[in-house]
């Protein structure tokens, strides 16, 4: 589904143009296809059958993370003999947003992985063109090859000392930049990336959003729940406590004399009933404690199984396709 725009050529003498392609992606956590949107800068300085100087910036859409960062590489293209050429690339993982380690760690080693694939596929394409090319070169008649060779001798090549001056600078490869150069450069690239190219909304990359909303909600229950847990536990450890003080203090109790007379025992019988009144209003305010963590944890359940179930079978896949379209 390759779509090439043609080229433009910009205020400052360079030419650009942006070309639209899908690739396959072998990564279980990243869909099967991505849409791919490359912009291809050709510098000034690049002379015709000498030296080509081009900088491509590559967005993957619909993979995770994919608004995260952007890839820079360099092809240079230079002539090294009649029939030869040297093709040198220079690429750089640059980032629009600064993510957090894993996801960093993430991001890079799927980068490298595909970076490799792709530029070995793009060797063997090389490797195959160049078979091709001798094989015809070898059939052509002693008269064709005689009459090319005359037409290539006649051409005339651009002088060195036109574009020395210019390719000093472009033929650099690919370097890492300072911190404010970063700073800069993000700012820079973010804004122009927005007016070349507004990706839409995919069917892949929305549900890979709602799987990341999914996973925060259901996080978010989980910590609520172990809260909920731990306020359980300390409630049920402060019951055991206060039995094991109540049995204490009922030991103590036996260990002293026996009233002699009926207003001791009427004082003891009086002391026994507060004790009992204000232990027994204790285990009810405990019991209901517990019983409201119980119940809010229950809700909090029930709202999460009617999250997933909602989230499951609420929205209809041809709907989200239509909505696309």
């Amino acid at each position: 589904d390759i779509i090439f725009h043609p080229w433009k050529k910009e205020e400052n003498g360079n030419q650009t143009r942006v070309i639209l392609y899908t690739i396959t992606l072998t990564n279980p956590l990243a869909p099967k296809t991505a849409t791919v949107t490359e912009t291809q800068t050709m510098y000034k300085a690049s002379q015709e059958s000498e030296c080509y100087v081009i900088d491509a910036e590559v967005l993957t859409h619909d993979v995770p993370y994919h608004d995260y960062f952007y890839t820079i590489n360099r092809y240079t293209l230079t002539r090294v003999a009649r029939n030869k050429s040297r093709l040198r690339v220079s690429t750089e993982l640059r980032y629009r947003k600064q993510p957090w380690g894993l996801v960093k760690s993430f991001i890079e080693k799927n980068f490298w992985s595909g970076l490799e694939d792709y530029f070995r596929h793009l060797e063997s394409e090389l490797t195959k063109t160049e078979s091709t090319y001798l094989a015809e070169v070898h059939r052509q008649s002693p008269k064709e090859k005689v009459s090319k060779q005359s037409t290539v001798r006649r051409r005339k090549r651009a002088h060195a000392h036109l574009r020395v001056p210019h390719l000093e600078e472009v033929l650099s490869p690919v370097t890492t930049p300072t911190d404010e150069e970063v700073a800069h450069r993000i700012k820079h690239v973010a804004g122009s990336t927005q007016t070349r190219h507004i990706p839409e909304e995919s069917p892949s990359g929305f549900h890979l959003q709602s799987v990341s909303k999914l996973l925060l909600v259901i996080s978010c229950v989980l910590v609520l729940l172990v809260i909920l847990n731990m306020m359980l536990f300390y409630k049920l450890w402060m019951l055991e406590y206060t039995t094991q003080t109540l049995t204490a203090w009922q030991g103590l109790r036996l260990q002293e004399r026996l009233p002699q007379s009926q207003t001791e025992w009427a004082q003891l019988l009086e002391s026994q009933q507060k004790y009992h009144d204000s232990e027994l209003q204790k285990w009810r305010e405990i019991i209901k404690s517990s019983v409201m963590l119980l119940d809010q944890m229950k809700d909090s359940l029930i709202n999460l199984q009617n999250g997933i179930g909602s989230r499951d079978f609420g929205s209809d896949p041809e709907e989200k396709r239509k909505r696309f379209h």
